[in-house]
């Protein structure tokens, strides 16, 4: 596994720096084909399924259709991601919500929009079997995916409310060491940490390396729904572009109806881009366990991002922000409706 991300990260770097030549003073209508690019980022999970399945299938190709230039770019965790944003190295983004908050304050919100959601569930906390409670959490090292990442805010926030602190630095009661999730199953497996918070498929990793579930994310929400994956677009582009940009939503309508309606078709496709990077697909059980976790979905559950805006306040990861303006979700009511779907609100 730790070959797959790796390979992704590389990809992911790779891509990224083939792009800068679309720098913030580029127009990305000015390709030498005449198409209009569309840079769009996701991360090798399967919380970001639509993309990662969707992209495999061809659904993204065909719904934007020939006159689009799709490049795509992975991402290890949300922050990195928000950097590319802010770069005009992409687009738009499979992100989740706390990185997405983050990206928003701190350009005032002028830089991005949510424009759909992705998913809800499909996050664990992960430990050692002789770990039984908070409390034996102190003096333990936990791994997250990225510091101020959405994992990493749920997991620091859980922990306050049970009267343990954490630093930004891996200090206090409980030590916090954002890595790459592949290094974090590595780690888990050679007992250089003693858990960790993360989405699938690595949970289900650490699980078969001999964890156990100490915490099934969901359990904390009402109704055990809370949004994990939003998609996201730089605002300039969707001034610049809307028509571009609905049709990169027509394509994760598609691809929501896709994972939701043909779980088994999707999954092999993730085995199958999986193996693409790696040159070993994924293990169709792994995704198959961790598939009972996760609720796809167009809807953005903004109840639970602002919620999560809170517990990134209250875990000192953010000032308290104003988040008027995240959403735009005029496009994705206008296909729903089309479609005789219901409608999603902010």
């Amino acid at each position: 596994m730790r070959r797959w991300l790796s390979a992704a990260a590389v990809l992911g770097v790779l891509t990224t720096s083939l792009l800068a030549g679309c720098g913030s003073g580029d127009d990305p209508k000015a390709a030498a084909n005449g198409k209009t690019t569309l840079r769009l980022g996701y991360f090798p999970n399967l919380t970001h399924a639509q993309a990662v399945a969707g992209i495999e299938k061809g659904i993204y190709a065909e719904k934007l259709g020939s006159g689009v230039d799709l490049k795509v770019t992975t991402f290890n965790a949300g922050p990195a991601a928000i950097e590319a944003l802010f770069a005009d190295q992409i687009d738009a983004v499979y992100i989740g919500p706390n990185p997405t908050i983050n990206g928003f304050t701190k350009s005032r919100g002028e830089a991005l929009r949510v424009i759909a959601g992705g998913a809800s569930g499909g996050v664990s906390f992960v430990v050692k079997p002789g770990i039984t409670d908070a409390q034996q959490l102190k003096g333990k090292k936990i791994a997250t995916p990225q510091l101020g990442n959405t994992q990493d805010v749920a997991l620091r926030y859980w922990l306050k409310e049970r009267g343990l602190n954490t630093t930004k630095d891996g200090g206090g009661d409980v030590k916090i060491l954002p890595q790459e999730n592949s290094v974090t199953v590595d780690a888990f497996n050679a007992n250089a940490i003693d858990g960790a918070w993360v989405p699938e498929p690595f949970a289900s990793r650490l699980v078969a390396a001999g964890g156990k579930v100490l915490v099934d994310e969901r359990d904390l929400w009402p109704d055990k729904n809370f949004v994990i994956t939003n998609l996201i677009v730089r605002n300039k582009y969707l001034k610049e572009h809307r028509d571009v940009v609905r049709k990169l939503l027509e394509a994760h309508v598609a691809a929501t109806e896709f994972v939701v309606s043909k779980p088994e078709e999707a999954q092999q496709a993730i085995s199958t881009s999986v193996g693409k990077l790696t040159g070993k697909p994924l293990d169709l059980k792994l995704i198959q366990q961790a598939w009972k976790t996760l609720e796809f979905t167009n809807d953005p559950i903004a109840s639970s991002l602002l919620k999560g805006a809170e517990h990134a306040t209250a875990v000192g990861l953010l000032d308290k922000p104003d988040l008027k303006g995240l959403y735009d979700l005029a496009l994705l009511n206008e296909i729903l409706k089309a479609n005789g779907k219901p409608e999603v609100k902010a």
